[in-house]
């Protein structure tokens, strides 16, 4: 007898996930692949960035090729983070915080920040795309900078017009799925200057590959970048999110791929294991295959590119996002 429950859930999910199908149309991305503008930029601290006494770098817009001719830019150096607004023809009033990855040594624009919040815009969902400060830059919070960046873009989404404070989420990408992560769990850490620890909660939360662990399958460029190359044992701990779970967190998604070979997909089930422990709502879908980073681009014709429209449909059940 399998007296492993978690394997018994990892092999059904698996088998569900590779036969998920979304229709082609969806699949096949030709609208959110587009190279369209923001519709808005909103600075997070119109009054300069808190902690930046001892910053010297220089905020850099990469270009980067690639084989599929699409844009892919990174951002190396933020100094000023910002939120990236698409919005929508028909607003209902829900919204998501689009957190790309990078490995907390720059963050993406495209691949998985404008291409995502697309998708949402195009279904009537406001989207925020975060360019959040990296904590090896010398910021006064270090490895929280990220955090408490995405805190404040929180109550920023919330204090928008037309925007339901009760129909928040938040999507996290591969590092950015830690900082999300860490946003989920410590919500109601007094980062802000006046200390306000109100309003920065998500309603759902979503990881997509993310970065959860500092330990032995961490991905480990993110640790590095984030905790220096010899972390203190309390700082691993302190920064691996499978050890923060709590009761009390919205519901929250997770997404993986198998063969996932920058960040192990054990990230993702130990995650999973400490939701389930905390009682905290959680769905789990594992692709059979879409490497790393797979994003929306890299899940066209793919059973992986069912993700948004999984995520959209979980969302909806809990209320967040519209039918």
């Amino acid at each position: 007898m399998n007296r492993n429950p978690d394997r018994r859930l990892l092999l059904a999910t698996l088998a569900l996930s590779a036969c998920a199908t979304a229709p082609l149309s969806d699949v096949n991305f030709s609208q959110e692949l587009r190279d369209t503008a923001p519709d808005d930029i909103i600075v997070l601290w119109p009054d300069g960035a808190p902690g930046g006494q001892e910053v010297t770098v220089t905020e850099e817009v990469v270009e980067r090729p690639n084989d599929l001719g699409l844009r892919d830019r990174i951002v190396r150096g933020v100094r000023t983070p910002t939120l990236s607004v698409f919005r929508p023809a028909d607003d209902g009033g829900s919204a998501v915080l689009i957190v790309p990855g990078g490995g907390y040594r720059h963050v993406v624009i495209d691949k998985e920040g404008f291409e995502a919040a697309r998708w949402f815009a195009a279904r009537g969902i406001t989207a925020y795309v975060l360019r959040y400060r990296l904590p090896s830059d010398g910021w006064g919070a270090g490895p929280d900078v990220a955090l408490q960046d995405a805190q404040r873009a929180m109550r920023v989404i919330r204090a928008q017009a037309g925007v339901d404070a009760s129909k928040v989420a938040l999507l996290g990408f591969s590092a950015g799925g830690h900082v999300s992560a860490l946003l989920a769990t410590r919500f109601d850490a007094p980062l802000a200057p006046d200390g306000d620890t109100s309003m920065a909660q998500p309603n759902v939360t979503c990881l997509m590959y993310p970065v959860i662990t500092m330990g032995a399958d961490a991905h480990a460029g993110s640790r590095d970048f984030l905790l220096g190359l010899a972390p203190s044992a309390t700082a691993v701990a302190r920064y691996s999110m499978e050890q923060h779970a709590r009761a009390g967190m919205t519901p929250t998604m997770l997404v993986h791929a198998a063969d996932d070979s920058a960040v192990p997909l054990s990230n993702t089930m130990a995650m999973h294991s400490a939701l389930r422990a905390a009682q905290v709502r959680t769905e789990l879908h594992v692709f059979e295959e879409g490497g790393h980073g797979f994003g929306l681009r890299f899940a066209r014709d793919k059973p992986a590119g069912a993700w948004p429209t999984l995520f959209h449909a979980w969302a909806s059940r809990h209320g967040v996002f519209a039918a």
